[in-house]
């Protein structure tokens, strides 16, 4: 495919008409890291931030996020989601946080953006949790790193 889905022959943005297409399973997995402070890491993994249970709260913010995605993102279809997860792995040698998100619907569209919208969110919401000790922390390498479902098939990122 050689061409932007949501732009139209003169350039004007439009949604993609997904009536024709059958509905299927469709599953889509991102990740995301945040760096922070090796102080800071041990006061989130100890639940002992300012803030509470800060896992807890990036998990449901991000679920609660993949829910909205649609009204976030333009142009972007509003799916009935089955499944939403959002999970967390600690490198304390890095001290870096892995969000990882996961979504699955069974529609005529896949569910990537409901994806990394939950693991961007969730580390938003672990950055707020954690600001008032650590202002240098650095959200990145959000990506798509599998889907599956649909037309163009599955795939799997490095």
């Amino acid at each position: 495919m050689n061409k932007l889905t949501h732009v139209g022959a003169k350039g004007e943005a439009h949604m993609v008409d997904v009536s024709a297409k059958a509905p299927s399973v469709r599953t889509a997995v991102a990740l995301g890291r945040i760096r922070m402070k090796p102080d800071t890491l041990k006061l989130v993994c100890e639940g002992a931030g300012p803030k509470g249970d800060v896992f807890g709260a990036a998990r449901i913010a991000g679920i609660m996020a993949a829910k909205r995605t649609s009204d976030l993102i333009p142009l972007c279809h509003p799916l009935t989601l089955s499944f939403v997860g959002v999970d967390f792995e600690i490198d304390e040698q890095t001290s870096t946080i892995t969000a990882r998100a996961e979504a699955r619907t069974t529609d005529r569209t896949g569910v990537e953006m409901e994806a990394l919208t939950a693991v961007t969110v969730a580390l938003l919401t672990l950055y707020d949790m954690a600001k008032a000790v650590d202002r240098a922390m650095s959200i990145g390498e959000v990506r798509l790193i599998e889907k599956t479902g649909g037309a163009r098939g599955d795939y799997k990122g490095e």
